[in-house]
């Protein structure tokens, strides 16, 4: 099964590549003109968005995971359908919904989260830095309710594109840790045209590193290869990211309630998104 998967990645990432093949050099983007955006680059990162972005746009994201859940993919297939927008005054609005189909049978689950973030340093320009903070609700798989915070720090010029992430989140639910921490980062250069290649990584429950009491069994790391790509004179972009998850740190405690909670083996998850620019290119 793992073969498949990763079979699946490098022919979507064959593919994303073939599309860009009529772009031009990476040379010859140097200005913001040149630069086709999407809304979302990243699959595991947020960006917050500028008033020079495309606004509001839609976001359909399908994934396929062996051996992982939360942050890094669903156990099983997962449709996420999602709304990204500027509200103005340097605020972004993320809402977003899912549908988990687990892969030994049993019910579909949905999932629910929504966010606004406000960049607090950058965020009057899409190039250079932006510092943004937000908050948020979800309601994950497990129907477990969360408060969430985030962090966010982009900076983009157009031959670079670099993201991270730290979110906090408190999840009401008996058994559960008081706070846990995620860590989300990605780097994209330009490679031809309007084709971003790099590498994301996410840490799941770093708590664990300091607890070893920690409530999901541990921390856990994905780190992958990453693409993006907004063809010219489209409103459509792509997104494709994928790799392996391993236990950083194992914990003696496990919660069977939690989402986050991964077995001792390490798993697989390739994650894809389409974005559609609701008010043209």
């Amino acid at each position: 099964m793992k073969k498949r998967v990763f079979m699946l990645l490098m022919a979507a990432m064959t593919g994303l590549i073939a599309m860009a093949q009529d772009l031009e050099a990476p040379g010859q983007v140097t200005t913001l003109e040149d630069v086709n955006r999407t809304p979302e680059p990243f699959m595991y990162s947020v960006t917050t968005l500028t008033s020079q972005d495309l606004k509001w746009s839609m976001h359909y994201a399908g994934s396929y995971g062996q051996n992982v859940e939360g942050p890094f993919g669903y156990e099983g297939v997962s449709q996420q359908i999602a709304v990204k927008g500027y509200l103005g005054n340097r605020l972004t609005l993320l809402a977003n919904a899912s549908l988990g189909i687990p892969n030994e049978g049993g019910n579909v689950t949905s999932a629910q989260q929504v966010e606004v973030i406000r960049d607090l340093i950058g965020g009057k320009r899409l190039m250079g830095l932006r510092i943004g903070l937000g908050l948020g609700v979800s309601n994950d798989f497990s129907n477990a309710k969360s408060l969430l915070s985030r962090l966010t720090l982009a900076y983009d010029m157009p031959y670079l594109k670099l993201s991270g992430n730290a979110l906090f989140e408190h999840t009401f639910l008996k058994g559960r840790d008081p706070l846990d921490v995620i860590i989300n980062l990605g780097a994209q250069y330009c490679v031809a045209g309007n084709l971003y290649a790099g590498l994301e990584a996410v840490g799941q429950d770093l708590e664990g590193f300091w607890e070893t009491d920690e409530a999901e069994g541990g921390a856990k790391m994905l780190v992958g290869p990453s693409l993006s790509l907004a063809p010219k004179k489209s409103r459509l972009s792509f997104s494709l990211c994928g790799g392996p998850e391993i236990r950083a740190t194992h914990s003696q405690m496990t919660n069977p309630y939690a989402i986050r909670e991964l077995p001792v083996q390490s798993g697989f998850v390739v994650m894809g998104s389409v974005i559609f620019n609701l008010q043209g290119s």
